[in-house]
């Protein structure tokens, strides 16, 4: 469970405004009109239908929950992620006769791991066994065990996870499990009645209440972030349950809190289903989220907590709420029809008051789709439309890839391979096949000092550098190394997979 025990956001810090970003190791682009094809979250997955409740506010009655508690219980799921005991080779320190008879960078050591096993709770979104949970739940995880409301406990695999907005998709197989119906956050209301049900600790599904404290909240804790905040008590082990209105419809996955103690004080936050059902529909179509951006960094006009220079300068813009935009990115949506210092106040006919109105408005487009945005420039309002990009700067669809588009097998150096060539870390290229490193001209035996200038130590290290380049502009992997005759050599691999 995630907890925040600050709320700081840098007063200078550059937000790229994005619509999500995979949290898989590669991509491989397909044409555009495939795009178009896509389906919305209810073609892609088999939900529960859409309830409707009669509420009267007129009785000024307390608003009664028991039915929509007893209907979304048996949705709710305990979710165990276990990470399996394993061997890691740790860096150790330099002493006084390595650093006069050594090389001088120290030693190395194997440790023990033990076995570790975190818990969360999931949302059965799907007749067919597909759960939305939060990804710091999953993340690691070597094995996914799923128990079910009716205490069937069924191992669950990983469709797929988006680190950036902290969403993850897992899967059980079977048919006819209770899918929750997925409502509209939107149309959630500030005020509004919700319960807060999770499955913590294996104690079975519980229930909380309390209403809707604000709306898209940013709390500087996810790159993507719209949450919305309730009273309702999220506590630890409740992350990745349900947010449910009164009508029993879930309407956000809940993520956080934030206290002080790192117990309940009031304040639970949940990811709204209008960024949720987006992810998810594009983890399950694509393998990977896709990102639209607007190529922006931005701030919130009005902020106290700015230094007296910026809420200065954005005085003199004539907004008293808005998104300043403080950069525009080379290439990106908005270069060529925003400027710096622009102040965006509406996007597709929606009020944008902050970055976090902005991000969960953006959350359900994708590459390709074209908005509306209103600017104040120069205190005069401008419309614009553009075109929405994705971080390489155009508007095809990624999908999801993995190292075997490399076409090689990896391991860690062997300790006597280091001594010989006084190495202190690095990956080697066990056999090559047909793939990008072919392609590159690499060759057996290669061990791979640096990728991205980023050094490396495990294969684990190369998965994860290579995940961030594939999301990169470039979609680039530079790498330096040796051969075990003593040549060294510089390659760059080619990532990107345009069909």
């Amino acid at each position: 469970m995630k907890r925040a025990t600050k709320f700081v956001i840098g007063t200078a810090a550059m937000v790229a405004v994005s619509a999500g970003v995979a949290g898989v190791t590669a991509y491989t682009l397909i044409q555009k009109n495939q795009q178009q094809n896509a389906n919305s979250f209810y073609d892609v997955f088999k939900g529960a239908p859409m309830r409707t409740v009669a509420l009267d506010a007129t009785s000024m009655q307390p608003v009664d929950l028991t039915q929509a508690a007893e209907s979304s219980l048996n949705s709710v799921v305990h979710i165990m992620a276990i990470q399996r005991s394993k061997v890691k080779t740790v860096q150790t320190q330099p002493d006084l006769f390595d650093f006069f008879f050594g090389n001088g960078r120290g030693g190395e050591r194997q440790v023990q791991v033990p076995e570790q096993r975190g818990f969360g709770s999931g949302v059965i979104i799907s007749k067919d066994g597909y759960i939305v949970t939060n990804n710091h739940v999953i993340d690691g995880a070597d094995e996914i065990s799923v128990k079910l409301h009716d205490s069937r406990e069924l191992k669950g695999r990983v469709i797929g996870t988006d680190p950036t907005s902290d969403l993850a998709l897992v899967k059980i197989e079977g048919d006819d499990f209770p899918a929750i119906p997925v409502g509209d956050s939107d149309a959630l209301k500030v005020g509004e009645w919700v319960l807060a049900v999770g499955n913590p600790f294996n104690l079975g599904s519980t229930v909380t209440a309390g209403v809707v404290s604000a709306k898209a909240r940013g709390l500087g804790a996810n790159q993507v972030e719209s949450f919305i905040q309730t009273d309702a008590a999220i506590n630890q082990g409740n992350s990745g349950g349900a947010l449910v209105n009164a009508r029993g419809e879930l309407v956000g996955i809940n993520a956080m809190l934030v206290s002080p103690t790192g117990a309940y004080s009031g304040y639970g936050f949940a990811i709204p289903t209008s960024i949720m059902t987006k992810v998810v529909s594009d983890i399950k179509q694509y393998g990977t989220v896709q990102r639209a951006m607007l190529g922006i960094g931005g701030l919130n006009v009005g902020e106290e907590r700015y230094p007296d220079e910026i809420r200065n300068k954005q005085k003199e813009l004539g907004a008293t709420e808005g998104v300043q935009v403080t950069e525009i990115v080379e290439g990106g949506s908005s270069d060529g029809i925003l400027k710096v210092d622009d102040v965006i106040l509406e996007l597709n006919g929606q009020k944008v008051k902050t970055m976090a109105d902005l991000q969960g408005y953006l959350a359900k487009f994708r590459p390709g789709d074209k908005v509306k945005v209103k600017v104040l420039r120069e205190k005069s309002e401008k419309e614009f439309t553009m075109t929405l990009k994705n971080a390489q700067g155009n508007t095809k669809v990624v999908k999801k890839a993995d190292m075997q588009i490399l076409g090689a097998a990896f391991r860690e150096v062997p300790e006597d391979l280091k001594k010989q060539l006084n190495l202190g870390y690095g990956v080697q290229v066990t056999g090559v096949t047909d793939g990008r490193m072919a392609d590159s001209g690499i060759r057996k035996g290669f061990i791979i000092l640096k990728a991205n200038n980023k050094q490396l130590k495990t294969v684990q290290d190369l998965e994860d550098v290579m995940k961030a380049a594939s999301q990169s502009p470039d979609q680039v992997l530079f790498m330096t190394g040796v051969y075990p005759s003593g040549k060294r050599a510089n390659y760059a691999v080619d990532l990107s997979q345009a069909e």
